[in-house]
């Protein structure tokens, strides 16, 4: 039996960080969908429809991983979707706190979803799209943090 695997975030923008985790979670997982999020408490840089066109683009070369909106509560598309693990990437201890509340709240929300915690590569543990943000803004380098393709619809984003 092959598993699918889903891994929800915003993705404003995706990061070598992100692909890192992604491409784990390929080599454990039958499948895994990147479930980008519509709906979020974060005022997000980039619309739902560039999140995902972005996403798309750095994932094109795995065949066993799909980017898809999330529009919804993520229990309830595991639930309609038949999904029983979400991965999720850990970074430093301080996002443990947070992660391991969202974990729990899911296994709450549906019982047969488990959480599986990935860290990423040493080179991206500090790495967030949040810092690349800032560093697009301040038009720095970012060809350790990101793919070209993101790097460039950044600029485009800080150039108007």
């Amino acid at each position: 039996m092959s598993v699918k695997a889903i891994y929800p975030g915003t993705f404003d923008p995706i990061t070598f960080g992100h692909i890192d985790i992604i491409k784990r979670a390929a080599t454990l997982f039958g499948q895994v969908e990147i479930l980008v999020a519509a709906y979020t408490s974060k005022d997000t840089l980039f619309s739902l429809e560039d999140r995902i066109a972005l996403a798309r683009q750095a994932v094109a070369e795995i065949d066993n991983v799909v980017v898809k909106e999330l529009s919804g509560l993520l229990t309830e598309y595991a639930r309609a979707n038949q999904v029983q693990v979400v991965v999720r990437g850990l970074r430093m201890i301080s996002d443990f706190d947070i992660e391991f509340q969202m974990a729990l709240t899911n296994r709450k929300l549906y019982p047969c979803l488990e959480t599986v915690f990935l860290t990423p590569n040493e080179k991206y543990i500090y790495l967030s799209a949040s810092i690349v943000r800032e560093l697009g803004k301040l038009h720095a380098q970012l060809d350790e943090f990101v793919p070209k393709f993101v790097a460039e619809s950044l600029y485009r984003k800080f150039a108007r």
